[in-house]
């Protein structure tokens, strides 16, 4: 059993009006399929380029186990030259996998290879271009980005499934205090909703992208997402236009980032359990009220 999920709008190529009017400031997602058409990046950009372009960097790697509660989220596990993981991924599955790399910043010119959408919308944080990497079978775990950005996703050299949901079930899907991520205890894939039963009715998106695919996501939109390929992406960042949003994302910042982090690390496990036992609590408030509907 899973979510009640929908498939996410996808054209080919999408006006500004449009984009605007139905997916921006209607806060939708969607798949536009043709926005990388014109990227050297499409045909150039394999793990071979990579690897020649920066395998001897170091890279830090996360897995799909359950957070420490002593660490700051997002903490890796090992370190790894770039071409090793790299020829990894490629050869065989892994949990293994690369969160917000910014490999633009030791290969200026590969900003070359791609193309802002300012024509879709302003906005965009161009010193922040992240990438991502993961082998087949490795997870990101079920979150919505803390600055709360615009995204626009694309994935190269092989598929990824994506699982999406509006931010007004955050509740419903057992978010954690204080953090923009959920109860990392359930599979988001193939939930226990006798044992989690405020997932039971939670409605979503469901997403296969496959090579140059762009998936746009609106601001504050929770998503988990799995590699069924050894392969990667790269997000495109974008402030809302709205100035309520953009003082969110600075309380967001210093609030459900900085103080956090700080209670963590000061109180570790019992600071854990009793953020797990609110995050049951409210959804199980939520769901008895019928939240979000």
């Amino acid at each position: 059993m899973s979510f009640i999920l929908k498939p996410v709008d996808t054209v080919e190529s999408i006006s500004p009006a449009d984009f605007k009017k139905n997916y921006l400031d209607a806060r939708r997602p969607l798949i536009i399929k043709g926005l990388t058409k014109t990227w050297p990046a499409r045909e150039k950009w394999t793990t071979d380029y990579l690897k020649e372009i920066g395998g001897d960097l170091k890279v830090s790697l996360m897995d799909n186990s359950k957070a420490d509660p002593s660490k700051p989220i997002n903490a890796s596990v090992a370190e790894m030259r770039f071409g090793d993981y790299l020829d990894l991924i490629k050869s065989k599955p892994t949990e293994l996998r690369i969160f917000f790399f910014n490999l633009f910043k030791h290969v200026p010119n590969l900003v070359n290879d791609i193309v802002i959408p300012k024509d879709l919308m302003g906005g965009f944080i161009e010193s922040m271009p992240a990438m991502f990497f993961g082998g087949s079978n490795s997870v990101t775990f079920l979150h919505y980005d803390i600055d709360l950005p615009h995204l626009f996703h694309t994935h190269f050299g092989g598929r990824k499934h994506i699982i999406l949901f509006d931010n007004k079930w955050k509740k419903r899907l057992y978010c954690i205090p204080n953090a923009t991520y959920a109860l990392e205890d359930y599979d988001v894939a193939n939930p226990d909703f006798e044992k989690f039963p405020a997932l039971k009715g939670v409605e979503g998106y469901e997403v296969f992208l496959e090579h140059g695919d762009t998936l746009f996501m609106p601001t504050g939109m929770w998503h988990w997402m799995k590699y069924l390929d050894g392969s990667f992406s790269l997000s495109l960042r974008a402030w809302d236009a709205s100035i309520t949003r953009k003082a969110q994302s600075v309380f967001n910042l210093a609030i459900k980032g900085g103080v956090d982090s700080i209670l963590k690390m000061a109180f570790k496990a019992p600071y854990a359990k009793w953020r797990e036992r609110l995050a049951i609590k409210r959804a199980e408030r939520a769901l008895a009220n019928g939240s979000p509907k």
